[in-house]
């Protein structure tokens, strides 16, 4: 047992002689206890996990969460824990952190047809590691993409027995099933969360960009099922480039190509649609959210007019557009391309602002990883290169490390990662620790920091092509419960993936 626990044993006098006798039982739980399932690293369903930090949904409590079968049964605090913790095995974490597990509504898995990219067994045991609990896989990347009922069966049938955390689909909103609405129904009924479109060419060739008509039509068919409609809002715009003087291996060439202006009139657009989505529109039940925004300037104040004027709307930014700002990118160093690209330093300031503020809703990793070969090549071409931040195991620690200068708090990190991101998804029993929800839980230590490098266990794929290798970070996930199981703790995953896929 660590020397948490003891402080946490010694400050409860009436839980010691209790304690000591579920040690000699052997009913306190400790990592080298063999576990008698594939799907957990505990050999028990029903247990108490406690800690001097548990985040509730109103307060940060120094306490205990009883978990039975996988849900959350009680959640008790200090006093009360003298008369109810009893005859249950205890977990006692000590000062570390416990909270909802994150849930990133917004990865690229790339399962089936390219996991040579990423896969669900690294993609999820990435996740597991990095106390993310529920992801929602996006339609594209993966081959075919996930745009009609069969489609999504062959997404589900990957799935089976390769995840370690719980897995949710997005469907995709393309001109071939825009104005089929059968297709989308079809492929909603057989379970997809809502549905994912691009203002802007995506990259793939079977997942082609739709317009605002394409949009409208698809809103419609959401409002019925009070499901989302997921939009990369930008719109191409003709870049002239200059021989000679525009350096393809420098950030600020790339950035030319996408400037801020194609957010702005993409969302604009959207803004003319999204008015449908209010209370007595035609298309009140639907739900629009603007995924991955870099811009916090004209595009970000056109998204908040929205909300006052009853648009159900939602915005998400990326920790990488948090953490890095465009002039402090290397040349040539095509790890950070990612569309919409990384803006200026003042841009990212107004980006935390403005998540702070909560005008930007939540946040989401899009992990977007590819082959190396993809992402590397050229001599560190920008314009050639694969765009895509490879970030999914990172993003509790990169949210809290960079965010400790603007004030981030615990209860901030479960609003943006926990809370409000389950509510997108309509996932209304995960995204926080309370009676009843889903035994969904990370437990990690805020104040331990860790370098970001070789010697660091990373689970993604491809972990050379991550634009946060050799960081220094703070916050290190010790802990990963699943449904109740406890998936992944000091560096191992259980023998088992056993996550459970989410269908609507």
């Amino acid at each position: 047992m660590e020397s948490g626990s003891w402080r946490f044993l010694l400050s409860v006098v009436p839980l010691i002689l209790y304690v000591f006798f579920a040690i000699y039982t052997n009913n306190v739980h400790t990592s080298s206890k063999p576990a008698i399932r594939g799907c957990s690293l505990l050999p028990h369903d029903h247990y108490w996990i406690a800690s001097k930090r548990i985040v509730t949904p109103h307060e940060i409590i120094f306490g205990a969460v009883e978990i039975n079968s996988g849900v959350i049964v009680s959640v008790i605090k200090e006093k009360d824990m003298p008369g109810k913790v009893k005859n249950v095995p205890l977990i006692d974490y000590g000062e570390a952190v416990v909270m909802p597990g994150l849930i990133d509504v917004h990865a690229h898995l790339d399962d089936p047809g390219r996991t040579e990219w990423e896969g669900f067994p690294s993609g999820t045991k990435a996740a597991a590691a990095g106390g993310i609990t529920t992801l929602i896989d996006m339609p594209l990347n993966s081959f075919p993409s996930t745009v009609s009922e069969e489609t999504l069966q062959l997404k589900i049938e990957a799935a089976k027995g390769s995840i370690y955390v719980n897995v949710g689909f997005w469907g995709g909103l393309v001109p071939e099933n825009a104005f089929n609405a059968s297709i989308l129904e079809n492929l909603l009924n057989a379970g997809a969360l809502g549905l994912k479109s691009f203002m802007c060419p995506s990259g793939i060739n079977d997942f082609p960009m739709t317009d605002a008509s394409h949009i409208k039509e698809g809103l419609s068919v959401l409002a019925k099922y009070k499901r989302p409609l997921l939009v990369h809002a930008e719109k191409q715009q003709e870049v002239e480039l200059k021989d000679g003087s525009d350096d393809p291996r420098l950030y600020s060439t790339y950035l030319k190509t996408r400037p801020a202006s194609m957010e702005e009139t993409a969302i604009r657009e959207l803004l003319t649609i999204s008015k449908d989505t209010k209370i007595g529109g035609v298309a009140e039940g639907a739900h629009l959210h603007v995924v991955h925004l870099s811009d916090s300037r004209s595009s970000l104040e056109l998204i908040k007019e929205a909300k006052v004027n009853g648009d159900s709307i939602t915005v998400e930014t990326c920790p990488h557009y948090l953490a890095f700002s465009a002039e402090a990118i290397p040349d040539g160093d095509t790890r950070f391309k990612c569309a919409p690209p990384i803006r200026d330093a003042p841009n990212k300031e107004k980006l935390w602002e403005a998540l702070m503020d909560g005008d930007i809703d939540m946040l989401s990793s899009d992990h977007s990883p590819s082959a190396p070969e993809l992402k590397l090549f050229a001599e560190g071409d920008f314009l050639r290169a694969w765009g895509g931040i490879s970030s999914l195991q990172f993003v509790l620690p990169v949210t809290w490390s960079y965010g400790l200068k603007y004030g981030v708090t615990l209860e901030k990190l479960v609003s943006w990662w926990s809370e409000k991101p389950a509510k997108l998804a309509g996932q209304d029993l995960k995204g926080a620790i309370e009676s009843g929800k889903h035994a969904d839980i990370a437990v990690w230590e805020p104040e331990e920091e860790f370098d970001l490098d070789e010697n660091h266990s990373v689970h993604v794929k491809h972990p050379s092509i991550s634009a946060y290798m050799g960081s220094r970070l703070a916050g290190k996930v010790l802990a990963t419960f699943v449904n109740g199981n406890l998936v992944f703790e000091d560096g191992k995953h259980a023998p088992g993936a056993c996550g459970t896929t989410i269908l609507a």
